[in-house]
Parts: C-alpha cells; structure tokens; sequence
C-alpha cells in the first residue's frame, strides 16, 4: 500500500518524497492504529535528485582536484569519515578500465543493500541472454478455425513481457495495430471469449522481498505479461464546491480500477485536508477516505494499477470494435497460477506487435530506474533460462517462478565472469527488495566485465548522465562530473548508493561503486546524496594515474 503523498513530477529514484505543506497533507497512510510512512524505495525518477543538488545547477563545485593516488584517497575519506556518518557504513571501489589497478577502496569487500543499482546485474543477464536487439512480442492468437470470416473460438491475447505497451513514443496505438492486422486476415466477428493472457510469467507479480506496503505506489508496481502504460493509474482528487458534500475523483485511464469506494468528503476550507488511499495488496477495490479542504487545489497521485492484464484487455475489446470486429464472448483474464487449457500448443499468430530493441528498453528502464521494465526483463531472461534448461520444473528444486529462473540464470553468468555467490545476493530485478546484497568490489567487477563487451559502450549510454538526464539530470552540474559520469542510481529509505563510469581529468577510464548504508539524515544536513556526488566530482577531478 502507498500514503497519500501526491505523486512527485514524473517519478524518482533518489530520495523518500517530502511534499511541502503548500501541497496539503503530508500525513502518511493510515492503517487501523499505525502510521506507514511514505517510502519510495529504488522508485524511478527524474526528480529525485531535485531536493538533493538543485543548489549545483548555478553553484560551480569547490572540489580541490588531486594530483596522486594518495591524495586522492585523502579526500575521499575525509568525505566519508564526516560526523553524521559515524553510525552509517560505508563500501567504496574505484578501479582503473585502463590497467586494472584499484584506485580506492574502503570495505570494498562488505556486503551491503544495493538498491537499484542492482538493476546493472539484471541489465548484464538480459544482454548475455537476449542480446541487444531482441523485440519482445505481443501477440493475438487463435486456436480454432476460422469460417466465412468468423473465428469459431476464443482470441487469445498473449503477453511476452513487453513493459513499453502504450508509452510516450511506443506503441500508443497498439490495441489497433492488433486489430487492424486481425481485420487484414479476413476475421470480422470471434465466436468465443477474449483472453487477456499473462501467464508467460509464473510467479506471483510483486518480486522476491517486495514490501507489501509499497505494492499500491507507482514505483512497485505489478510485474505482469501484459502490461500497458507502465502499469500505473493516476488519480485526481477535487474538493466539491460545498463542504459537506462528496470529494471528486478521476481516474486516468478511467477503467484502470474496476471498483472505487469513495468516501472523502469536502471540509470547511480553513482544515488541513486528510486525504487517504488503500487497496489491499491482491484486492481490485480503492478506498478513499478522509477529507480535502474546499476552495484547495485539487492532489494527483501516482497508484500502481490492480490488473493490468484485464485493462489491455478492455482496450483491445474497444479497438476491435473500432474495426468493426463483432466479440459474441465475454472479455476473460488468465493469469498464474490458473490453470486452463486454451491449447496454446497448437496456437497460430495472427497479429503481432513488437517493442522496441532490448537495448532501448534498457535505456528507458535504466535511465529512470523504472522498476517495471527490469523486473520484466529479468522474467524474459527467466522464460529463456527454462526453456534451455528443458523442463518447466526442476526435480532438486521442485517449482521455480520465472523470476528464480532469471536469477539462476544471472547465479550462472555471474559465475562465469568469476564474482563469487557469497559476495552477490541478488533476488529480484529492479533492487527494490532489500534483501539485495552486493560488495563494491563485485560491483566494479561487474562493471568492468559490461565495458569489455561489444555492446559496452552502449550499455554506459543508457545510464543516468550526470547533469543530462535520468536520475542524474539535476546533480553535478557545473563540475568535472557534468557529462562525464554515467552511473545507475539506488535509493532506499537510509540507502544511498551509485554505480558506473568516469573519465578522469587525466583520462583514464574508472568503474566505481559507492554504496552507503544506515544512513539518517537529521534537520537541516545536506542530503547524504551530495556526499556521494562530492566523491565522484573527486574522480572526475583526479589529474593523476591510478
């Protein structure tokens, strides 16, 4: 479940969201008699770095550049070793693409909470398993035949996995390029049912460690076959215009809650609204409760959606209508762990869409830290590790969802680029459990194997950038680090951590890990963020050789 923090613009990765009080309410969900804070875990964003370093768009950085390896370590620990840091850990490790020694290292072989720069590993396992040019298919199915333009069955809509259905820029009009080819193929009225088809992914739809109190907020949304406009709802709430009466609520995309019990009311326009949201994790019912104060402006907030599956399937049934293809049957959803028979053994494609190149994906997922495609993608790469392996269950292990075949795959891979099992605990594909434990030094290790690739300079391009884009848009600016580091972001409540690529002043070429743990900040510190920025504008700054 999520608070009833408006959704922050458009979305963010680096810090738990704090709504000024102008915005109206900053108190947290309410559940019986406790109190849940808001917690945007490894959510992805643009504006996360907002609060942490919107003073260094102007401000040029103070760093002092340094001249030697010993130097440099110098700085680096005087940044860590900062008093409000005494109870926090630290885990830092530079090295050198260029000859592979290390340039700093403190606890660079401790475990600690990765956040979402663990989504680097599930980036690693899907490049080595799908390659940087796979489309992942959605499909319109069928399984009987087709008479005078009738099909004497059910149409199948079947997910592969594809999280950039009907997103800015991809496939907006999916539902009737599906429909249009269906229409080409001479089919104008479909006997049976409907079949919204996300049982391409076994498993349950939150990952392994997911927080059952993040499962109603836009950053955790469900992980689904078939999912559409990244799975998440937004929600306005109005006051009416007499107090007393009734809040407003909208919906967009209106369909996305089947069910709505709306009982926030209008209060007297001097109270401090209350507004509150609940869906319990499974359920397909909104609550809204509470009050919003009249005369105030109106809240939007970003919800994760109950079923994505049965709301691609509600647009797929509108657009056949649109192209004049007649649906006698009812709209029918089939996720795991339903068992049904709808013969896909024996199914023909008669319509296709397809996302774009695994590589974009990554580059939008990656970029924002959006949850959603990593989690996905590690999926895919899961479907693909069964289907090599040859058998839907192991016999040692008994049943695994695709997400633990995904993870197998990447136990495997990491296995051959020789990072030790004990020194990466990875269990999902987006960071956002905190069961996610990695060292620095296999971080770096990491990395370092990423550049070696072909597709290694491509794989840094679809990092933040620092001061350009993604979650590193608004840090750096006007420093060494400005378009020069490129580095995936992870934040959690008391986590901190980032992960990527610099060139020195001197250019050479660093993979560095900085991950911070335990970390509280208190009144008015700077972010602990800008601490990690400082190390990294030391990096870029370094005029030595490692």
């Amino acid at each position: 479940m999520a608070g009833t923090t408006p959704s922050p613009p458009p979305c963010m990765d680096s810090l738990s969201y704090r709504v000024p009080r102008s915005f109206g309410n900053t108190k947290r969900m309410k559940l019986a008699a406790s109190r849940y804070p808001l917690r945007v875990a490894t959510a992805c964003a643009l504006f996360g770095a907002i609060a942490v370093a919107q003073a260094s768009v102007t401000q040029v950085s103070q760093i002092t550049a340094s001249h030697t390896v010993q130097q440099l370590a110098a700085a680096i620990d005087a940044q860590i070793a900062a008093p409000r840091f005494a109870s926090s850990r630290w885990g830092i490790d530079v090295i050198s693409l260029d000859t592979g020694r290390t340039l700093y290292a403190h606890d660079a072989g401790k475990l600690l909470q990765t956040a979402s720069t663990a989504k680097l590993y599930t980036a690693a396992l899907v490049l080595d398993t799908l390659g940087t040019d796979y489309r992942i298919p959605t499909q319109l199915l069928v399984t009987q035949p087709i008479v005078q333009g009738r099909l004497e069955g059910s149409l199948i809509l079947r997910g592969m996995g594809d999280p950039t259905l009907d997103t800015p820029g991809t496939n907006t009009d999916w539902a009737d390029q599906l429909a249009a080819q269906l229409a080409a193929s001479g089919v104008h009225e479909v006997q049976g049912d409907l079949i919204a088809d996300d049982s391409y992914f076994s498993g349950p739809s939150a990952g392994s460690g997911w927080e059952a109190r993040d499962l109603q907020s836009w950053f955790a949304p469900p992980a689904s076959a078939l999912s559409v406009q990244e799975n998440t709802v937004n929600l306005m709430v109005e006051p009416s215009r007499v107090p007393g009466e009734r809040a407003r609520l909208k919906l967009d995309p209106a369909d996305a809650f089947p069910r709505v019990i709306n009982t926030l009311t209008t209060s007297a326009g001097n109270t401090r609204s209350d507004i509150n949201l609940y869906r319990a994790p499974g359920d397909m019912t909104l609550y809204a409760f509470g009050h919003i104060a009249a005369q105030s402006q109106a809240q939007t907030y970003k919800l994760a959606m109950a079923d994505p599956a049965q709301f691609a399937g509600t647009l797929l049934q509108e657009a056949l209508a649109r192209h004049g293809i007649r649906l006698k049957g009812a709209l029918r959803v089939l996720h795991w762990p339903q068992q049904a028979d709808i013969g896909l053994d024996r199914a023909v494609v008669l319509a296709q869409v397809l996302s774009p190149p695994v590589m974009d994906v990554l580059t939008r997922g990656l970029k924002r830290s959006q949850n959603l495609y990593l989690q996905n993608l590690l999926q895919i790469a899961g479907v693909k590790a069964r289907a090599s392996a040859g058998q839907v269950a192991d016999p040692a292990s008994g049943f695994l969802t695709t997400e633990a075949w995904g993870i197998r795959a990447l136990d495997e891979l990491l296995g051959r680029i020789g990072i030790p099992p004990e020194d990466s605990q990875i269990e999902d594909g987006a960071g956002l459990s905190r069961q996610d434990l990695a060292t620095p030094a296999a971080m770096t290790h990491l990395l370092v194997y990423l550049a070696r690739q072909p597709y290694g300079a491509q794989l840094r391009d679809t990092l933040p950038t620092a001061g350009v884009d993604g979650t590193l848009q608004w840090r750096m600016r006007n420093t060494a680090a400005s378009n020069n580091v490129h580095a995936k972001t992870g934040s959690m409540n008391d986590v901190r951590c980032v992960a990527g690529y610099v060139t020195t002043a001197s250019g050479e070429r660093l993979a560095f890990a900085i991950m911070l743990n335990n970390v509280v900040r208190e009144g008015d510190e700077p972010s602990p963020s800008r601490t990690l920025d400082a190390i990294m504008e030391q990096l870029a700054a370094f005029q030595g050789r490692g």
